[in-house]
């Protein structure tokens, strides 16, 4: 009944800064070993244990780099998709995802977010399905107060609600996730926010000093 979308197009502009201005060998942050694993390993396999059906990871900067580890990863659920222009804003990768997703519902997901546990996703799932409104219910990780939510200021990906709100406001409007999200609440979608286990899982590892707070 849930298909989870993984974006993983971005320039990795920001960690690219970091480790040039420390000497360092540039690298992609999705590379990145977390728990063992590569970030974006990590974060694709807390996804699949959610319990989705399918996991679509897109993917359009740095895309043979990546290819190359997911390659690595036995599952059939994971599929892959590649935006066919690189320099797109998120909500256009996001919505490249959902147009091949095959069930009624998805579970959206940024790859560089590892620390976001499968119990914490399966709670947004069971938002979704414990809403009165399935359907016109945006269940999503809280960044502040939980519960149902009278502002979506400040929030982001992970979050999961029916295909058809992201097919409704992700196409045409090229922009990152936020004032999109603020005009689906506005308009009159219920949000329901999931309290996070803990801080680290409200991180998204875009610099190396997120990085490195996130391995302590």
């Amino acid at each position: 009944m849930v298909s989870a979308i993984i974006t993983a197009a971005g320039k990795n502009r920001r960690m690219r800064e970091d480790f040039r201005s420390r000497g360092m060998e540039i690298r992609h942050k999705l590379l990145l070993d977390f728990c063992g694993n590569p970030i974006i390993l990590q974060t694709l396999q807390n996804t699949l244990n959610a319990g989705v059906d399918e996991c679509i990871v897109v993917l359009g900067h740095f895309s043979d780099e990546i290819i190359s580890v997911l390659d690595e990863f036995d599952d059939e659920r994971v599929k892959i998709v590649i935006n066919p222009e690189v320099n797109v804003e998120l909500s256009e990768s996001l919505l490249n995802g959902v147009k091949k997703a095959r069930d009624d519902f998805c579970l959206c997901v940024a790859a560089d977010q590892p620390t976001v546990s499968s119990e914490t996703f399966k709670n947004i799932i069971n938002g979704i399905f414990n809403s009165p409104e399935p359907r016109n219910t945006v269940s999503i990780l809280a960044r502040g107060k939980s519960g149902y939510l009278d502002t979506a200021e400040g929030l982001g990906m992970p979050f999961a609600c029916h295909t058809n709100i992201l097919k409704k406001y992700l196409t045409g409007n090229k922009d990152n996730l936020n004032p999109i999200l603020r005009k689906i609440l506005k308009e009159g979608t219920i949000f329901y926010g999931v309290p996070p286990k803990d801080d680290l899982e409200l991180v998204n590892i875009n610099r190396y000093n997120d990085y490195l707070g996130c391995e302590k």
